[in-house]
């Protein structure tokens, strides 16, 4: 399961992603999944700090965000609020839902079903979500590419000078691969004391591959998975691509 260094550092990777920036980058994708589906209602596994789940509802839709960190949903309860169109709940993606076949379309995205732990935990996860939606209805699934990193090196990806609660900080990110896990490192350097403090952390993830997500999702039942190697629906080259997407149709 998601390991819990990510709440203790959620205010810096909030800090580090320019949240307009990628949703608009990612929303072409979206909604031309919601409107083939003709989405009423999203289910938002492993939520985190809500933004995605906050976006479909800003679009008229029914959606419920779930988390297994309490913190991370009462952040979003006080920063997105509730109603009967807008629910927050914890629960992790590997526990069932308790109104089977209710979405339309149910979505875990931004490397989070990675930090599953381990593919035993993928496979259950997925079984939850496709059993989340109905007959006809979609599961998309979003994870970091890890096989097109090299072996070895970490790749720094951002370094960002931010207003954290705790005080004025540094903040770098990267990420790197080790075989078939892959981590990602932070650091935070306080920049307001007269002696720099800094906290580190290095999370692994398990490296999915295509084929077995594939394979994984069609003992769960489903009857057509599309791939995708980026956002703009290119396809996946195992060795290119950033990302790797996946549609599958219950």
């Amino acid at each position: 399961m998601r390991n819990q260094a990510f709440d203790d550092f959620s205010d810096a990777y909030e800090a580090m992603i320019d949240w307009p920036r990628r949703l608009a980058h990612e929303e072409g994708f979206y909604r031309r999944l919601f409107d083939e589906v003709r989405a009423r209602s999203v289910l938002d596994v492993a939520c985190g700090t809500g933004r995605h789940a906050a976006m479909f509802h800003s679009w008229g839709l029914t959606v419920e965000g779930a988390d297994i960190s309490p913190a991370m949903i009462e952040r979003c309860r006080e920063r997105f609020g509730e109603s009967q169109t807008l629910r927050w709940v914890v629960r992790g993606f590997d526990q069932p839902h308790p109104e089977p076949a209710s979405f339309d379309v149910a979505i875990c995205v931004g490397n989070s079903l990675a930090l599953a732990g381990d593919e035993a935990a993928v496979a259950a996860a997925l079984r939850q979500m496709l059993a989340a939606v109905r007959p006809g209805g979609r599961v998309l699934i979003h994870v970091l590419n890890l096989w097109r990193l090299p072996d070895g090196p970490a790749q720094w990806q951002k370094c960002v000078r931010a207003s954290l609660p705790e005080g004025e900080s540094l903040i770098v990110k990267g990420v790197h691969r080790a075989g078939s896990t892959g981590y990602v490192n932070m650091i935070v350097a306080r920049l307001d004391l007269s002696e720099p403090r800094m906290r580190t952390e290095c999370v692994p993830f398990v490296g999915l591959e295509a084929a077995g997500l594939e394979a994984m999702l069609g003992c769960a039942g489903a009857t057509r998975i599309e791939t995708y190697g980026a956002w703009h629906m290119q396809p996946y080259d195992r060795e290119q691509s950033p990302d790797l997407i996946m549609v599958a149709t219950k």
